[in-house]
């Protein structure tokens, strides 16, 4: 059998050269899709594991180790193969620790557990649509009349998705969380699906459009509005929330679970040479960021099952988290790839990762007295000036019939079970009235200056 030679095109063994048997079987992968893929990924995979499947000649898995990847894995099942990816391994003087080699199917080593932070799933809706749509002016509504949204029933659209989300549950970490998205036509079905495989339903979240398509035929209401449904793996799972981001993003307010976001428009919009939509059921980016940055972590694995043309893909390398996207259409595939390609990640964390306040450094109220921002005597009152307290020298408060802490003492005044004394109490300063968290925040970058 002859051997053909491929060459490494970046890192560490940049211009090596490795040897593969010249068979039909096997197809090089050229320069140019390494540099579009690499390019994709980033050239520096410190602290990555990647995957290698239908390894072949295995060039994919070592240019991800030529870039520092903390570990590759090379799944092929051909012997042959396999034992020229062994003699370049000892050519290149890979470490066994680091580099590992599978006789397997792909499929089924796909089977085996494999573990995601949080999953998105924007599955088909079933629209049951019949016929076409028309405008008062009687021009064509684009409507979704595609293959993969139509099922013969309920009962097979109940059990597609039964299967998948039962496989979603299982490739779902502990901790993890799934948010699916649909409308009327399947959301209830859906929402009943998580339940009967113990999920534990968080939320439901509508997403309000700024600018719906109207009904034309004038016999229904405007549907205006998606529902997501954001569960947890189990009741008892520990999931995340960043709860400070969101509130930030809404104008320092909680976040409510109504999200008025325009559907997608304009350059978002992605459309072919013709000007038609790539795809029919396109989600804004600003839906998903909401989704991926309430719930995951930078560094997080995100798990898109119905992948479209990559918008979950897009959102999660500009905010820093990790993906897989799994799409059977080649078409919309090829579009995903060139929309994360041109995507561009924000280059710090701190950019993107809002710090949740349980991980601050503690600050208890008598320390803003040891720094002196505030003074024995000084009163605080609520924001509506309806109580008043005066701060002791100890840092604990007094009002007219209570002594005690920042906490107890407002929410004694409010006849409550517990208040958050920081948000609840404030102080005049320069004429003006601040919360005593801003002196928290002040006392807390003094302590790690």
């Amino acid at each position: 059998m002859k051997l053909g030679k491929i060459r490494i095109i970046g890192g560490k063994w940049k211009g090596k050269k490795l040897s593969f048997h010249l068979d039909s079987t096997l197809r090089p992968t050229p320069d140019r899709a390494k540099e579009m893929i690499f390019n994709w990924l980033g050239q520096d995979l410190v602290d990555l594991n990647c995957l290698d499947l239908f390894s072949g000649t295995g060039i994919i898995g070592f240019e991800a180790y030529s870039r520092s990847a903390k570990h590759v894995v090379f799944v092929e099942k051909s012997l042959r193969a396999n034992a020229l990816l062994k003699i370049n391994f000892s050519l290149l003087g890979v470490k066994n620790e680091r580099c590992k080699i599978r006789k397997d199917d792909a499929i089924r080593f796909l089977k085996e557990d494999r573990k995601f932070d949080v999953i998105f799933a924007d599955p088909p809706y079933n629209l049951q649509l019949s016929r076409d749509l028309s405008r008062p002016d009687q021009t064509h509504v684009d409507a979704v009349r595609d293959a993969w949204d139509q099922f013969d029933s309920f009962a097979a659209y109940d059990a597609f998705t039964k299967i998948w989300l039962s496989e979603a549950r299982r490739v779902l970490k502990p901790d993890g969380a799934i948010w699916v998205i649909g409308s009327y036509h399947n959301i209830y079905r859906v929402g009943t699906m998580l339940q009967d495989l113990d999920f534990w339903i968080l939320n439901d979240v509508v997403w309000r459009k700024t600018n719906p398509m109207p009904n034309f035929r004038g016999r229904r209401f405007t549907n205006a509005h998606e529902t997501l449904i954001w569960a947890s793996k189990t009741s008892s799972s520990k999931y995340t929330f960043n709860y400070e981001a969101m509130k930030s993003l809404n104008g320092d307010l909680q976040m409510r679970s109504d999200w008025l976001i325009p559907i997608c428009t304009g350059d978002e919009r992605l459309k072919d040479k013709e000007g038609k939509k790539v795809h029919p059921t396109q989600k804004p980016e600003n839906l998903l960021s909401r989704v991926i940055m309430s719930s995951s972590n930078v560094g997080d694995i995100v798990l898109d099952p119905f992948f479209g043309i990559g918008t979950t893909g897009a959102v999660s390398k500009k905010l820093g988290r990790n993906f897989i996207g799994i799409e059977q259409n080649a078409k919309y595939g090829l579009e995903a790839e060139k929309r994360i390609n041109n995507a561009k990640a924000i280059d710090s964390r701190e950019l993107i990762q809002t710090p949740r306040k349980t991980l601050e450094p503690r600050i208890p109220f008598g320390h803003l007295l040891e720094q002196g921002l505030i003074n024995p005597g000084e009163l605080l009152q609520d924001s509506r000036n309806r109580w008043t307290a005066k701060i002791r020298a100890d840092g604990s408060l007094i009002s007219k019939d209570k002594k005690g802490s920042i906490h107890s003492v407002g929410a004694h005044l409010q006849g409550l079970q517990a208040c958050n004394g920081w948000t609840f109490w404030h102080i005049k300063r320069s004429g003006k009235l601040i919360s005593i968290d801003n002196l928290r925040h002040a006392a807390r970058a003094a302590n790690q200056a």
